[in-house]
């Protein structure tokens, strides 16, 4: 086929080329396209000139602009820092009370705390704050050295069972696996223990088995949950009476629990976050359980 053929449907000029009898068109490129293509290249040698671009042996082209985002960010950094000496310092001067009675500064620690317990806490705890296995209930449960702001803020920065030398302990004897008390014992005080959360179960189970858990209870138990196995805020033990349980409340995870012992570990969060962030997570998380 020649070139110069002219199509007979659209009247315009074909290429020459052929294809299963279909004729390529010779169609010129838009005039537009030619309009972009230049514009887009006169926009990238102005871009590059204006604004940080060749790299050489030393540094870098910086442009006419003198454009840093380096020096943006810290900017924006001290910028940020200083807006928040405006109410850090007072967090840091006022106490707990006059704090948690100033819904301002309540609203600027529901804000800043959330992000902390989210960075911080909640991979344990998780996002809710109610805990899980193995972790406690942060929004509900009874905190086990007890709930004054003061303690809370303790408890964060020297952690439990941690590295700092000042770290709160905690641990539950292996009754079972270190031989401390017979298979019949350790059953007699797990039936014991699960109607003092269950009272229900006391109708089902074996009177004497029950009266036997009660006196194991007594002699292996009662000086750390005490007497009437609500826990002691001194040695940070657990209340057994409720229906918070940190490592399960089921027949299985008790039996688990008397005969393997428990040690749970909390970081010590001292150095790895400011005396203003453990103050607020302190706060977050009391408000956490008052608005519970």
């Amino acid at each position: 086929m020649a070139l110069g053929e002219r199509d007979k449907i659209t009247g315009q000029m074909t290429t020459g080329h052929e294809w299963n009898g279909i004729k390529e068109l010779n169609t010129p490129v838009p005039r537009i396209v030619y309009f972009f293509l230049i514009a887009m290249g006169g926009f990238a040698i102005l871009w590059t000139v204006l604004m940080p671009s060749w790299p050489g042996i030393n540094g870098y082209f910086r442009g006419l602009l003198g454009a840093d985002q380096h020096a943006a960010v810290i900017q924006s950094v001290e910028q940020a820092q200083v807006e928040r000496a405006s109410w850090t310092s007072r967090i840091d001067s006022e106490d707990f009370a006059a704090i948690q009675a100033d819904e301002e500064l309540m609203t600027i620690v529901r804000q800043t705390g959330a992000a902390l317990f989210g960075d911080n806490c909640a991979a344990c705890h998780g996002t809710n704050a109610q805990g899980g296995p193995g972790f406690p209930n942060l929004a509900a449960a009874p905190i086990m050295w007890g709930d004054d702001p003061e303690i809370v803020a303790e408890t964060i920065r020297v952690g439990i069972n941690g590295t700092s030398p000042e770290t709160r302990f905690a641990q539950m004897l292996a009754f079972g696996r270190d031989q401390m008390l017979e298979r019949a014992d350790i059953d007699a005080v797990v039936a014991y223990v699960e109607t003092l959360s269950q009272p229900d179960l006391v109708a089902t189970a074996d009177p004497a088995m029950l009266a036997t858990g009660a006196e194991l209870f007594a002699a292996n138990c009662a000086a750390c949950h005490g007497e009437n196995a609500q826990g002691m805020i001194e040695t940070g033990s657990p209340n057994l009476t409720d229906e918070h349980w940190i490592y399960g409340g089921d027949h299985s995870s008790i039996r688990s629990s008397v005969y393997n012992g428990r040690i749970g570990t909390m970081p010590s969060w001292e150095g790895r976050l400011t005396p203003t962030d453990i103050k607020l997570l302190t706060l977050y998380v009391l408000d956490l359980r008052a608005s519970q």
